[in-house]
């Protein structure tokens, strides 16, 4: 017998449109078009004129051939030029591919080559490097060059074609058309690639629009926020902030680099409420001087990743204003993917039962159908203990497509029907998840598995100890043993022997350094720690 709801009773476009992001700017430009959008130095550009640039962009390359597929790469800081390619782009049918600017010229021509670059969209600054990529790429892409000389920002031109005079050719009220699917690409974004060639990640319109959604309500975002980009917008799209303030009509605040002066002054003279960043934005606010520091009355939300931070350094955010929450995921899930949901009875522990608290990774994000700690092998859930090891996975409309030209690694990762992280964590009793370290992070001793997250995290509250990361060192008698990099903070001091003897107040034996090596932690473009760059210090240790 036929299902009476499934008849008569079909997609039509009155009740059906695909979900995209693209749809928020044009709304913010219709409900609040004189609403400031963006602030980049002096400049101010409101929602009306920033919905017509991404228009503009959107018909000038539709109007030279790029359609449906073809992939529009970018090298750009954190400008207005950024933002509207995440909404011209996609408004021509085509995939934005964000390049990382801290990239070196071999890995950035690996990137054009495999994602069969058509355009490349680069600022100025970035030209040198940008240059020797394109003489070792088969790819030929058009060259369009920003210059952001509202920075003061000259540098290398790559061609004879300006943004400005490219998007000038395009028609601001360009009639852009929904994505005929919302499984197809919207952007490209490309994982560090620490042992090998980096894999392509996919990201759909559908997974990008439900990700605006979450974001909002993740971090308590109410109707016109206004955002300081100190988190890089190459970086997961911006966690796919670039779609979601539009969601809620607030105002993007363009910052090039991180800098304290920069931070604070933007805090406080354009009355900033949001930020995003790994606790390398948190050090240099901290850490900043006292020339560089500026007051601000509104209490500013700090949404972090990576690592957790120490209690002290907990403290001494809250204290300098900010509200903290702790954010979790990978390239594969368009950023964070869960949240640290904070719950008010938590507040009344003890310190170190709260703290116990505020590390955890917590729970699924709003657009996530699921999140749990499974054995890789046999796929069943670990026990709920908050002790049984394995691997985090993730099922949901906001994991990836897939990895471009690689179905062999996109296979792997969804192998049983779930997203493999690659993460070790524990499930507690409660739901909420903890990670212990990185698959190749974890240190075998003995046949115990140590965490390096653990080790680093006493290391932290050593008070000279500025940043820290542990990391397996092979050893003829245990296998491995862990090897400590710390960073001391500027005019601290301490020796190997103090690190240690600090580790064995607070650790089981086994689980303490045997090596300390003081040195400045090398680290990726968004702050996090290279740990495969220690992993081959540590072999000379």
């Amino acid at each position: 017998m036929a299902n009476p709801y499934d008849t008569g009773l079909d997609k039509t476009p009155a009740n059906y449109q695909p979900l995209t992001p693209l749809v928020f700017l044009e709304r913010a430009a219709s409900v609040h078009p004189a609403h400031t959008a963006i602030i980049h130095g002096k400049e101010h550009i409101s929602y009306a004129d920033f919905y017509a640039r991404a228009r503009k962009l959107g018909s000038a390359l539709a109007s030279r051939g790029f359609a449906e597929g073809d992939t529009v790469s970018v090298m750009l800081a954190n400008s207005p030029a950024m933002l509207e390619a995440h909404y011209g782009v996609p408004m021509a049918g085509a995939v934005l591919h964000s390049i990382n600017t801290r990239l070196d010229a071999p890995a950035i021509a690996f990137m054009l080559d495999h994602a069969d670059a058509k355009v490349l969209i680069a600022d100025t600054e970035f030209g040198p490097v940008l240059k020797q990529a394109l003489s070792k790429t088969a790819v030929k892409p058009l060259l369009i060059d920003y210059r952001d000389l509202q920075c003061g920002v000259e540098g290398k031109r790559l061609g004879n074609l300006d943004y400005e005079d490219f998007i000038a050719d395009g028609d601001p009220d360009f009639a852009w058309e929904m994505p005929s699917n919302e499984w197809n690409a919207i952007s490209l974004n490309y994982t560090s690639g620490t042992t090998g060639n980096p894999k392509g990640v996919v990201y759909h319109h559908r997974g990008a629009a439900l990700m605006c959604y979450a974001n909002t309500i993740a971090t308590g975002m109410g109707q016109h926020p206004v955002y300081l980009w100190t988190l890089p917008m190459f970086h997961c799209n911006g966690w796919c902030f670039p779609w979601s303030i539009s969601l809620v009509s607030g105002t993007h605040v363009c910052l090039r680099s991180v800098r304290a002066k920069q931070m604070y002054d933007a805090i406080a003279n354009h009355k900033v409420t949001h930020l995003s960043g790994a606790p390398f934005v948190m050090s240099c606010l901290l850490n900043a001087t006292d020339e560089e520091r500026q007051p601000f009355a509104q209490r500013v939300a700090f949404n972090h990743a990576a690592a957790p931070p120490p209690a002290a350094v907990l403290a001494k955010m809250d204290e300098a204003g900010f509200e903290l929450t702790h954010l979790y995921g990978l390239t594969e899930t368009y950023g964070p993917a869960t949240l640290n949901e904070w719950k008010a009875a938590w507040d009344e522990l003890p310190a170190e039962e709260r703290l116990a608290k505020r590390i955890r990774q917590g729970v699924r994000y709003h657009a996530l159908e699921d999140l749990t700690v499974m054995h890789p092998e046999t796929m069943e859930r670990v026990a709920a203990d908050g002790e049984t090891l394995g691997e985090v996975m993730f099922r949901g409309n906001i994991v990836m497509k897939g990895y471009l030209k690689n179905p062999h690694a996109t296979d792997e990762a969804f192998a049983g029907g779930w997203f493999h992280s690659g993460d070790l964590g524990v499930l507690h009793p409660d739901g909420y998840i903890q990670l212990k370290d990185r698959s190749k992070d974890i240190i075998i001793s003995g046949g115990e598995n140590i965490s390096s997250i653990e080790v680093e995290d006493v290391l932290y509250k050593h008070p000279a100890v500025q940043a820290a990361a542990v990391v397996a060192k092979a050893d003829a008698k245990w296998g491995e043993t862990p090897c400590a990099f710390v960073e001391l903070r500027p005019g601290a001091h301490a020796t190997g022997e103090e690190i240690i003897a600090w580790c064995r107040e607070k650790l089981a034996r086994y689980k303490c350094p045997r090596h300390v090596v003081f040195v400045e932690l090398p680290k990726t473009s968004t702050g996090k720690i290279q740990k495969f760059k220690l992993r081959e210090l540590a072999k000379e240790a």
